[in-house]
């Protein structure tokens, strides 16, 4: 079925696990570190500026946000880990509020980990994988920033990356520039297979 990722609207953003949606639609969930540019990933995806807000410094998702494309799914905008210069307190919340997230096996149809192509997975990285992994659900990895690399380095990248995360070959690791727009149709021929 067609997914028109033009009809893209901001719907909330949950603070607690009371503003989770239950409609039965699909939930395809974004989680990466905080200037790993998992906002201009979705930007890229549904071919709009500034629908998912791109900040100046790391950490802007401070709630689990939630957009609607074309009706049929929605996409899920977890705040970012690690890097963000909040206080302990917060990231204490964010903590609490992406395991309230996880909790509850209903909510996610698809995982996609937003990771720096350029970089080796960090410890909070290997972290989320294994949330991802244990979830028992479909699950992708996207390596973005893409356009940072060296072509040479980009296969080196990829192995290393799939090595530190533990990636099953049956997931699949999709090289990702939300500046150029590489891996753009990958990921949402990904995500059209999760549209009735």
């Amino acid at each position: 079925m067609a997914l028109n990722v033009s009809r893209a609207e901001f719907v909330r953003s949950a603070v607690k696990k009371e503003d989770f949606p239950r409609d039965g639609l699909p939930q395809v969930v974004f989680a990466g570190r905080s200037n790993v540019g998992k906002s201009s990933v979705i930007n890229r995806l549904l071919n709009r500026k500034n629908l998912a807000r791109v900040g100046s410094a790391p950490g802007k998702t401070t709630h689990i946000n939630y957009f609607l494309i074309d009706k049929k799914l929605y996409l899920v905008d977890l705040p970012g880990y690690g890097y963000a210069q909040v206080s302990k307190a917060e990231k204490a919340r964010w903590g609490r509020l992406i395991e309230d997230w996880f909790a509850d096996t209903s909510l996610m149809t698809l995982g996609v980990q937003i990771v720096d192509a350029r970089h080796r997975p960090t410890a909070d990285d290997c972290a989320m994988a294994r949330w991802f992994l244990a979830s028992g659900k479909p699950f992708t990895v996207v390596a973005n920033k893409l356009d940072k690399c060296k072509k040479s380095e980009i296969p080196g990248n990829l192995e290393r990356i799939r090595q530190a995360l533990e990636l099953e070959d049956a997931v699949s690791l999709i090289p990702f520039s939300a500046e150029k727009g590489e891996g753009r149709d990958r990921l949402l021929e990904l995500l059209l297979e999760y549209v009735d």
